[in-house]
């Protein structure tokens, strides 16, 4: 998809003012001008591929090109390519730089792989960036900030394919211990990586905080959370395509089709 001076979308779930957003608008000035800027007015973290479709969705603009949704990522990807975007279409949409890894099953709850998620289904290639670390450790953004550059110049000359996004991780290690690059599968962590946790408050009334906890396993030579282990980006392709394939044949022989 090699385009002179691309017409970038930028959205993320941190919210307009998280610095991965500003770090990723710097970064990618380097190579357009042509940058628009849609993200949630605040922290929405968590989200998922969820829509905003019980209440209205109000539009702040700060400047031409940026505006603070009162909504999901994903309502700020179909604003932007709707609504807020003049002339043509993006090139291509670019999520975060997360503050947090998107690894594993995080894909499925991540606002930052659901805005990339909207994109492909609107055929516009779309990547998601996220930056590896584990409180209480500082975010190493200087990994993000070195590595994210090359990899999304790189991302511009791939020939997309419908229903395609990619999935990038950055390590939580500093720049310069990075390792290399690896194209990775998605890997799976065992059970729990969320868990709700009981509280009372000062009314004696119980309430819950989902407790992120990133059991350890599910590494495989390969795959997105052996690459963290070894100090690489890691580069995963998805699909929007979710059928299960080998199951086909034992639910055709169930159901009695031939």
């Amino acid at each position: 998809m090699p385009v002179a001076n691309p017409r970038v979308l930028l959205v993320n779930d941190d919210g307009i003012d998280a610095p991965g957003l500003v770090m990723l608008e710097s970064i990618v000035r380097r190579f357009t001008d042509d940058i628009w800027v849609v993200a949630p007015d605040e922290e929405r973290s968590g989200a998922g591929h969820s829509l905003a479709t019980t209440q209205p969705i109000r539009v702040r603009q700060r400047d031409e090109r940026h505006f603070a949704i009162k909504g999901t990522p994903t309502d700020c990807a179909l604003l932007a390519i709707y609504e807020l975007i003049e002339g043509k279409r993006p090139d291509i949409l670019i999520s975060g730089i997360n503050r947090g890894p998107n690894l594993a099953e995080d894909i499925t709850y991540s606002g930052t792989a659901a805005a990339a998620m909207e994109g492909a289904l609107l055929g516009i290639p779309a990547i998601a960036l996220s930056q590896f670390f584990r409180p209480p450790a500082a975010v190493q953004w200087d990994t993000a900030e070195m590595y994210a550059g090359p990899v999304i110049e790189k991302l511009l000359q791939l020939e997309w394919t419908p229903g395609l996004f990619v999935n990038v991780n950055f390590p939580g290690c500093p720049a310069g211990e990075v390792t290399g690059m690896r194209v990775t599968t998605q890997g799976q962590r065992p059970p729990g990586a969320f868990i709700p946790e009981r509280r009372v408050d000062v009314r004696h009334v119980p309430y819950y905080w989902i407790k992120i906890m990133l059991p350890d396993g599910g590494h495989a030579p390969g795959n997105d959370l052996q690459a963290m282990l070894d100090k690489e980006v890691s580069i995963t392709p998805m699909q929007l395509e979710m059928t299960c394939h080998p199951a086909m044949t034992k639910l055709e022989a169930l159901f009695g089709q031939a």
